[in-house]
């Protein structure tokens, strides 16, 4: 049986569909091969048919078009290129990077997107509020709690002894 080969397509030894496939940058639509409207400041991809397309990096797909991304003062384009992030000691606020209030006696964690209370201070609210150690009591591991030496165990905001019987 003759295949009837539309324009912009090839034909292919398949004998589960057509006979024949669009060429890069045509989709198949009915018998016939489609041209793909590629957006301004997009591309097609190097997908198997060609038959898909991606915004360029700093835009962003929006009802079939590409459009501009606007990084704020402070932002810069992520990895894929499609969205933004704030640079360290800045959060995303709706459309703009705005500083990170780092109080007295604390410092910006890790990753730069939240504080830490500097050893031997407390996080409350959005203050760093120094711990109240009491005799035969030390700073513990964490840095923002205290414990009592060996011998004493904590009540009331105190090491007291610990008494054998």
């Amino acid at each position: 049986m003759a295949v009837k080969i539309p324009a912009n397509a090839f034909a292919v030894n398949a004998n589960y569909d057509s006979g024949w496939r669009c060429q890069r940058g045509y989709r198949a639509v009915d018998d016939a091969c489609e041209k793909i409207a590629v957006p301004e400041h997009a591309y097609l991809l190097d997908s198997t048919y060609g038959d898909r397309w991606q915004c360029e990096r700093g835009f962003r797909e929006s009802q079939g078009a590409c459009v501009a991304l606007r990084v704020p003062e402070h932002g810069y384009l992520d990895r894929a290129g499609d969205d933004w992030k704030c640079e360290r000691g800045y959060e995303r606020i709706a459309d703009r990077c705005s500083a990170i209030a780092v109080p007295a006696n604390a410092y910006l964690d890790d990753v730069g997107r939240d504080w830490r209370c500097e050893r031997g201070f407390r996080k409350q609210d959005a203050a760093c509020v120094a711990l109240s150690i009491p005799a035969n009591g030390f700073i513990g591991y964490a840095g923002d709690d205290w414990s009592c030496e060996a011998g004493f165990r904590k009540e009331e905001g105190a090491c007291r002894a610990m008494v054998e019987r």
